[in-house]
């Protein structure tokens, strides 16, 4: 009788895949005056690279907007090698959307409050995201759009 194998879970490699900052407005844009509107994007994707290996990322895009002029621009795609093996077909979605996306957040906030700051505007620090309610929102959507097609 074979013996049931654990899973196993480790990070191979933590990159910067895409990195953007448009300043459309510099340098007009640092006398204007006023509170930004910030306006924040989400994005989490993962491929598989090979058996037992998926490259997983978190997309961020911030616009901040003062007097309906543009301020900046960053969008930021933070990704990570991830070794996988021995976890369920069925638990691996949320392995990989909810788990890599947690490892890979704090990079991402760093890389867009980094890229914020040298486009010479104050700091943005994003806030927490709940990566497993998002995916509970998004297998609600997946399992709604399925019922309504059928």
């Amino acid at each position: 009788m074979m013996e049931e194998q654990k899973p196993m879970f480790t990070i191979e490699k933590i990159y910067v895949k895409d990195l953007s900052l448009e300043v459309p407005h510099a340098p007009g844009i640092f006398r204007e005056g006023g509170a930004p509107q910030v306006h924040v994007e989400l994005k989490t994707q993962h491929t598989r690279v090979e058996e037992g290996m998926y490259d997983a990322s978190v997309t961020v895009t911030v616009t901040a907007k003062v007097n309906e002029k543009i301020m900046f621009i960053v969008e930021a795609e933070q990704a990570g090698i991830f070794r996988i093996r021995h976890v369920p077909e069925t638990e691996l979605g949320q392995v990989l959307s909810v788990g890599c996306a947690n490892i890979l957040f704090p990079y991402v906030r760093e890389t867009v409050s980094d890229a914020v700051t040298r486009g010479g505007f104050p700091t943005i620090m994003l806030n927490p995201v709940n990566f497993e309610a998002l995916y509970q929102q998004q297998q609600q959507r997946t399992t709604d759009s399925a019922a309504t097609i059928h």
